[in-house]
């Protein structure tokens, strides 16, 4: 525990002396805060130094004693220009409203759909048109390099990811976090921001960071968005939502609602081939299944400015989803190689579901002093509670009608307890123009409650078996501590970071009294690199690692039967896996990427499938295999053709390795893969806002594991106008037109040989509307919770 402080303590950075600083704050008339002021300071007609006001107030660092010229510049008011002699403690400057000049000047701007960066990808779903109109999860899942796995799982350039709103993580996976991404409207959205390598600020969790931003307005008043769309697919969905901001004075209040009412039809089409010595079977099972639930999604916060350096905040979000899903399964089974099936069985199954999560957040920032030093403390807790109420009722019949058996009738009501809490402690610093430092320390403990009871319904009073319930327990507590350093000098910029993390976990069958506990210590370092020749080359290095750890259901050791012979079961032995990402990239002229990556997982887990041939049984569970390899190149390019014609694009070449020790055997798989997207933009009428864009991607074969994944494909395209004299938006798209984003996957391997395909519902049209009225208003506090990181995992 010495050493471990000792490490700790050494992360933290020194304090070094600063030079002459100036605070101040900017006003209107009114004495209103005006934030997004440009404040330029000059000395002797030589500009210094420029910066723009946070809710009115802004620092000038690295003066020295003497004279300067202080200018602020806003659209709307009148340019303010002062003499400032330094040294000098604080400054107040009015800016008196110009509207004569409001009415004169006309600024259009519009970002591109997709930026590229040296360190992230930009999607501006808020300037996309298919991208519109439907959900978070669908803007999601339009994002350049992510895509959705064919066993519901999010990647992002051919990684597994940690997925954040706000710059705080969120901690669902699974049909949790497709179902709480589907109950808050794109129209809320403003970008999505894909990191292929994150830098040291992000949470060691995950080989790459997925974090989408929502809308937030910047300056003074009261400004309230109402959203709406309809998407019709097989069935029709509705998703309504709005979001406020109000500010005055000292206190900031802000909020925003969303209700999500949504069905969907998924076709899937199962096989297995039971091969045994003198008998071979093959077991058909085409199924569709209708997904139907309503979603209210909600958020509250404010934050009270107690002095000049210190703020108070509060901030609460919630999620309640209520939802039904309907599966009917048509298994044929042909034995011995015969044109008709010996027999049928037929599975119907329902499961009435119902989740609430909330979050509460309590927060305190101080401004140490005008050098940026300062401190941010948070406070979470996190409750998490889930009911599963699933009824199976299956019935076996031979070729002629008869029954084979009797009927196979279930009921497993499922309830899950997490409770997360978190402390959080952050330290930002700046020395000089060169240095910036960040450290911080983080605890965080948790408590998963898993009861599974099995009853047999086939009687006329259901009947419990202990021998296939389950109650299982899950603690994890992990202390962590982390600093990050920046350096600009010349034409390098450089930035190192690292993160200690001491995790303690403990799984308790409690019916079969058994438990499975761990205990480890580990480092992850990360460092970025980069140098600039001159204005037109510039070349990066990246290097991280990075921790995967198994969500909460795949570590639960219930069983979940789809039908008598077919079930998934979780893995309670799950050990976290491990990730190196390298990257080499360059950028021509600010518009050409060219980027040379490699992405080495050790341990990875993954679900894998156990095909029992004697006994004609075949079921999902979770394991740690071996290595997990992708190596490749990705090039991206994103300009404008013309003045109404706008396109990005990527394409990108990589090598998969599969390889691992599993059941009596071993396997070395190898597939060059490839895939591509392109986002083409279309203004055609600029003086009504009139824009097209059509958006392609292709995905071919890859692997996974012991799985073999077939290529698909998808085409969207849209329209959008402005309306209601700029303050309205109208859009109209279609998603994946020719139904070609659908999942083939395939296993043979040793004495397995299964797999299935899946068509999702993700051919729709969808119309869209939103508003906005009122005055503006400051943007919220942006503050990262210190839960956040563990509700990714909740199931």
């Amino acid at each position: 525990m010495k050493k471990l402080l000792f490490f700790f303590m050494a992360l933290m950075p020194f304090t070094l002396s600063a030079q002459y600083s100036l605070k101040g704050i900017v006003t209107d008339e009114t004495g209103h805060s005006l934030d997004g002021v440009t404040i330029t300071l000059s000395i002797n007609h030589k500009n210094v130094l420029a910066v723009l006001t946070d809710m009115g107030n802004f620092t000038l660092n690295q003066m020295q004693k003497g004279t300067y010229q202080i200018s602020a510049t806003l659209i709307g008011y009148k340019p303010v220009v002062l003499s400032v002699p330094i040294p000098k403690d604080s400054l107040k400057i009015m800016m008196q409203s110009d509207s004569k000049a409001l009415k004169e000047v006309t600024i259009s701007f519009s970002k591109p759909v997709i930026e590229r960066k040296a360190d992230r990808v930009t999607f501006n779903v808020e300037q996309s048109i298919v991208a519109s109109g439907g959900t978070a999860w669908d803007a999601l899942t339009k994002a350049p390099g992510v895509l959705l796995t064919s066993t519901g799982t999010i990647i992002a350039n051919q990684k597994d990811v940690q997925l954040y709103l706000d710059n705080k993580p969120l901690h669902l996976s699974g049909d949790d976090l497709s179902a709480y991404l589907q109950g808050i409207p794109s129209s809320l959205i403003a970008k999505i921001e894909v990191f292929s390598n994150p830098p040291a600020s992000f949470e060691a969790e995950g080989a790459s960071v997925i974090n989408i931003i929502t809308k937030k307005s910047k300056v003074l008043g009261f400004n309230t968005t109402i959203n709406g769309g309809f998407t019709q697919a097989t069935y029709g969905s509705s998703v309504i939502g709005s979001n406020f901001n109000y500010r005055k004075d000292k206190l900031n209040i802000y909020g925003g609602y969303s209700f999500t009412s949504r069905k969907n039809r998924f076709e899937k089409h199962d096989y297995v081939v039971y091969n045994s010595p003198g008998e071979y079977s093959y077991w058909d099972s085409p199924s569709y299944s209708i997904l139907q639930y309503k979603t209210n999604n909600y958020r509250f916060g404010l934050d009270y400015q107690l002095t000049s350096q210190q703020v108070l905040g509060f901030l609460i979000t919630g999620n309640n989803r209520t939802g039904n899903t309907m599966i009917n399964t048509h298994t044929q089974v042909t034995n011995n190689f015969r044109t008709v099936p010996d027999s049928t069985l037929q599975t119907n199954g329902s499961t009435r579901q119902y989740n609430n999560q909330y979050a509460y957040n309590l927060n305190y920032n101080l401004q140490l002093d005008t050098n940026g030093q300062g401190l941010n403390l948070d406070l979470d807790y996190s409750p998490y509670r889930v009911n599963r109420q699933p009824y199976l009722n299956s019935h076996s019949f031979l070729s002629n009608g008869s029954p084979t058996s009797s009927p196979y009738y279930i009921y497993t009501p499922t309830t899950q307890n997490i409770d997360v809490y978190s402390a959080k402690l952050d330290y930002n610093y700046k020395t000089g123009k060169i240095w910036n430092f960040t450290s911080g320390f983080k605890y965080s403990s948790i408590k998963s409650q898993n009861n599974f009871d099995f009853y047999n319904n086939a009687g006329q009073q259901p009947l419990f078996l202990t021998a296939n319930s389950n109650h299982f327990e899950y603690t994890e507590n992990t202390a962590s501590m982390y600093t990050s350093m920046s350096l600009s000098i010349g034409k390098w910029n450089l930035q190192g970071g690292l993160r200690g993390e001491h995790t303690r976990t403990k799984g308790y069958s409690i019916t079969t009294n058994s438990q499975d506990k761990r205990q480890y210590f580990k480092l992850f370092p990360t460092f970025f690199a980069l140098y600039k020749p001159d204005e037109l080359n510039q070349l990066q290095f990246t290097y991280g690692y990075r921790i995967e750890r198994p969500e909460y259901n795949r570590l639960n050791p219930a069983r979940q039967y789809s039908n008598p012979y077919s079930y998934l079961v979780g893995n309670p032995s799950l050990r976290p896996a491990f990730v190196q990402n390298i990257e080499l990239g360059y950028t021509y002229n600010k518009r050409y990427n060219l980027t040379a990556y490699y992405t080495a997982t050790h341990d990875v887990f993954s679900n894998i499938t156990i095909q029992d041939n004697i006994n004609k049984v075949l079921y999902n569970t979770h394991q740690n295999l071996g290595l997990s390899l992708n190596t490749g190149i990705r090039l991206s390019t994103a300009f404008q053709l013309n003045s109404w014609w706008e396109m990005s694009t990527m394409l990108e070449l990589y090598y998969q390795r599969e390889k691992s020790a599993y059941q009596q055997g071993s396997y070395d798989y190898h597939q060059f893969s490839y895939d591509g997207n392109t986002t083409q933009s279309f203004t055609i009428d600029k003086l009504h806002g009139i824009k097209a864009e059509l958006s392609v991607m292709y995905d071919s074969f890859g692997i996974q594991g012991i799985y073999k994944i077939g290529y698909n494909y998808n085409v969207d395209a849209g329209i959008k106008a402005t309306v209601l004299n700029g303050q309205g938006t109208i859009k109209l798209s279609a998603g994946d037109i020719f139904n070609s984003n659908n999942y083939h996957v395939s296993v043979n391997y040793l004495n397995q040989n299964n797999g299935f395909f899946k068509r999702n519902d993700t051919r729709y049209g969808a119309l869209s509307f939103s508003y906005r009225f009122g005055a503006n208003i400051a943007a919220a506090r942006k503050r990262n919770a210190g839960i956040d990181e563990e509700k990714q995992r909740t199931q």
